[in-house]
C-alpha cells in the first residue's frame, strides 16, 4: 500500500516522517547528528548490542526517516548494513530531508521486507524488525513462518529485534508475543519507560542468557562503543522476564495472520 509521505520540522530542527497528515510518527530524526535517538524505543532498542556486541553484517526492515541504520553505521563502523523499505517515497524523504546517506558500508533495498528475507543471501548478526506501527501490523510480516525464516537467516549467535506496541490500538500484541515465544529458543521483553513500546528480542540459540549477563555485556558495549545514552539503566528499567506458559493470545500463522 503507498502512502503519502509527510515531513515536518519543529522550531529546534526535529524532523519528524508520517503517513498522511496527522498520521502517527513513523520517525524522528535530527538531520545531520545521527547519534541523537530521539525515539526512546530506538535507544532501548540497542539491547541488541548487548546479545551481540560486534555484530558483523546488520539489517534493518522498515527504513522511516532512518534513524536506527545511521545511528548503528555512526557506532559500527566495520559493520555492513541493509536497510530496506518498501516504499519508495520513504526511502527518498529519508535521503531528501532526515540525512539518511548511503556508503560502501550501509545500503537502502526498495523490496518487501519479507520477499528480502526469504531470498537468498548472507546471515546477519543482527535483525532489526521496524516496520509494526502503533495501529497498523504488516500480517505478512507477524507470521510463524516469517519469523522462521527470520530466524534461518541468523548466524548462529544472532539476534531479531523488533519494536511492537503493547496498546489498545494493536490488539494483537498477545498474539505476536506468543508467536514470538514459539519462534525462537529465547525470547526476552524489554519495556520502553513511561510509553507502550516494548522491545521483543529473539535468540535461535538455546544457551542461556541472564539479566545479569546482558548487564555486564552492556556495560561493555558502553566502554567500547562509547554509546551517547546509558545502555545499562534501559536494560535494568526495561527487562521483563516471559512466563513460559503464556495465558492470552494464539499463534499467527500464514493460513491465520490475525
Amino acid at each position: 500500500m503507498s502512502h503519502r509521505v509527510v515531513v515536518t520540522e519543529d522550531p529546534e530542527g526535529l524532523r519528524t516522517l508520517r503517513f498522511e497528515e496527522g498520521g502517527a510518527r513513523q520517525s524522528v530524526v535530527w538531520p545531520g547528528e545521527p547519534l541523537r535517538l530521539e525515539a526512546a524505543y530506538t535507544r532501548v532498542s540497542m539491547v541488541g548490542l548487548a546479545f551481540v556486541p560486534r555484530p558483523e553484517r546488520i539489517l534493518v526492515i522498515g527504513l522511516g526517516g532512518g534513524a536506527i541504520p545511521m545511528f548503528l553505521r555512526a557506532v559500527l563502523p566495520e559493520a555492513r548494513i541493509d536497510a530496506v523499505e518498501v516504499e519508495p517515497d520513504v526511502v527518498e524523504a529519508a535521503k531528501l530531508y532526515c540525512g539518511f546517506e548511503e556508503d560502501d558500508a550501509l545500503r537502502a533495498h526498495v523490496a518487501d521486507g519479507r520477499e528480502f528475507i526469504e531470498s537468498s543471501g548472507p546471515p546477519y548478526s543482527l535483525i532489526f524488525l521496524d516496520a509494526y506501527g502503533p495501529d497498523s501490523i504488516p500480517g505478512h510480516l507477524a507470521t510463524r513462518e516469517f519469523l522462521g525464516a527470520t530466524r534461518a537467516r541468523l548466524t548462529p549467535d544472532g539476534a531479531v529485534v523488533s519494536n511492537v506496541w503493547e496498546s489498545l490500538s494493536n490488539p494483537l500484541f498477545d498474539s505476536m508475543l506468543r508467536t514470538w515465544q514459539v519462534s525462537f529458543q529465547q525470547l526476552h521483553r524489554f519495556d520502553v519507560e513511561a510509553t507502550t513500546n516494548r522491545i521483543l528480542v529473539g535468540l535461535s540459540r538455546a544457551e542461556s542468557c541472564s539479566r545479569a549477563s546482558l548487564l555486564a555485556s552492556a556495560r561493555e558495549v558502553q566502554r567500547e562503543r562509547r554509546l551517547p545514552f546509558e545502555l545499562v539503566p534501559l536494560i535494568a528499567r526495561g527487562y521483563q522476564a516471559v512466563p513460559r506458559r503464556l495465558k492470552h493470545g494464539h499463534v499467527l500463522t500464514d493460513a491465520e495472520p490475525g
